[in-house]
């Protein structure tokens, strides 16, 4: 995936950090958090089925890459927290307020860096459909939610 700037508006809240000298993260990406580097949703190992695979990003998600880092380069990069991206999906219709998360490869075991699809609950969702889809689209605005900084979506009351 190329570089792409997703920000579309809203605080971004950033956070720097230092990004795991064995990988290369993009404008962009979804980030995690892992031994306290930066890595892109593509870098996380395998968990076994796709639900535990959504469900450690969610656990681990910090934000979007606002900065890139090639690959072999520790330097520190500005996470966005916060803010509502536009992200690649599968076509989909959605309404506003759905759970979203970090989707996954056909086969269940690869994240996808810069790509989202429906939550089936909050516990897998990096944020919420910012904005309704009501004619099926490739594209959908996410109000990303850090669940390292911020908890992470959280429940209606």
């Amino acid at each position: 995936m190329a570089n792409t700037m997703r920000w579309r508006y809203g605080d971004t809240n950033p956070v720097r950090l230092p990004v795991a000298s064995d990988v290369a993260v993009e404008i962009g990406d979804l980030v995690y958090l892992d031994t306290g580097a930066a890595k892109p949703a593509s870098a996380q190992a395998d968990q076994g089925s796709s639900v535990l695979n959504a469900g450690l990003f969610h656990d681990n998600f910090i934000g979007v890459a606002m900065q890139a880092s090639p690959a072999g380069d520790a330097s520190s990069i500005r996470i966005a927290t916060t803010g509502v991206f536009e992200f690649d999906c599968d076509s989909m219709t959605n309404e506003l307020g759905n759970p979203l998360s970090v989707a996954v490869d056909g086969d269940g075991e690869q994240l996808i860096s810069q790509k989202v699809e429906d939550a089936a609950t909050l516990s897998l969702a990096i944020g919420r459909c910012a904005k309704p889809v009501t004619v099926a689209s490739t594209r959908v605005l996410v109000d990303i939610v850090s669940s390292v900084m911020r908890g992470g979506p959280q429940a209606a009351e």
